[in-house]
């Protein structure tokens, strides 16, 4: 049995505060929206996860040292946009050597930081023992206790076998993997491509467009990840194809639904207002672009992404844009 604290209480956190509950540790959830502590705390539900019930010893406070203070594992789980004030917030807390495992996706816009090295300059470099927590993993699956797995990522052999133990049940199988960077990556670019296949659907194009998508998504992040020093390996894994898949193709998407509104015409803003969750691919997409820029690599796709929800590029030819790029070799 753990002590484990959940930074963030959305979707993502609360699933994984009760699949960690049913598991025997000691949970914590922590917000540091008050409203958000007492509704759930109250009625031990959450709003976007139907048929769950919130486990009766799954604790929440809005206390930051409460929830760092003797914890054995903490999980941010907040949005990618909060991850640097949380983890500022938290450091005055956690303890030296304290195990980080980070499940929010993305990229800081600017600096180009993966989240769990976002995590590492705000809490005190080197301080903490950082694992990414990723794979294809829907919450609202989760919620249910439908069969899941994901990859524990981390350069500290033990941290990700910690983070395997603590997750791994009946219906969670959690791998581990070395190569953090790469998991990282893939988790904040496959966001991009789902909302170019949501856009590709929101235009009423078909599966063989989707697939393509998909396909050619996978290219783009992995001819990246290899630029930054990742293995291969990584992006034909769980973390790569398997969340990508999972992200271009279900209805729980937020990135595809937000996606397909903008293949219907409606703003990135208006889309976001209708999804009513963070969508963490437009928020990833300036660094992303400005990442892939920087060291040479080409991504057509989210290019086109990006031209459309900057307003550079109508969305009618986002698609004859690509389909007419140079013939070239697979």
């Amino acid at each position: 049995m753990s002590n484990v604290s959940v930074l963030g209480a959305g979707t993502w956190g609360i699933a994984l505060a009760a699949a960690l509950a049913s598991n025997g540790h000691n949970v914590t959830v922590w917000s540091a929206i008050a409203e958000e502590i007492h509704l759930l705390s109250g009625i031990r539900s959450h709003k976007n996860l139907p048929g769950m019930r919130i486990p009766p010893q799954v604790k929440f406070t809005l206390d930051m040292g409460t929830a760092c203070t003797g914890a054995d594992l903490l999980v941010f789980a907040v949005p990618s946009v909060f991850v640097a004030e949380t983890a500022k917030k938290a450091g005055a807390y956690i303890s030296d050597g304290a195990i980080i495992a980070d499940v929010a996706k993305g990229l800081e816009e600017g600096t180009h930081m993966t989240l769990t090295e976002v995590i590492d300059r705000e809490v005190g470099a080197g301080r903490c023992r950082l694992v990414a927590l990723s794979g294809p993993t829907h919450a609202e699956e989760v919620a249910l206790k439908l069969p899941t797995t994901i990859v524990a990522a981390s350069a500290d052999e033990e941290a990700a076998a910690f983070v395997q133990q603590v997750f791994s049940n009946d219906f969670i199988r959690v791998y581990t993997n070395d190569d953090i960077k790469g998991i990282e990556l893939s988790g904040a670019l496959k966001n991009i491509i789902a909302l170019a296949a949501g856009i590709s659907n929101g235009l009423g194009y078909g599966d063989n467009a989707k697939a393509a998508i998909v396909t050619r998504g996978i290219a783009e992040i992995t001819r990246l990840g290899l630029k930054m020093g990742c293995k291969f390996e990584t992006f034909s894994g769980l973390a790569g194809i398997g969340d990508l898949v999972v992200t271009c193709t279900s209805q729980h998407s937020r990135n595809n639904r937000a996606g397909f509104l903008i293949g219907r015409g409606y703003s990135a803003k208006d889309a976001i207002n209708e999804v009513g969750m963070v969508v963490e691919g437009l928020n990833a997409l300036p660094a992303a672009i400005d990442l892939s820029r920087s060291v040479g690599v080409e991504l057509p796709i989210c290019e086109a992404v990006y031209s459309v929800v900057t307003g550079e590029l109508p969305v009618s030819q986002a698609l004859p844009m690509l389909m007419g790029r140079e013939l070239k070799h697979e």
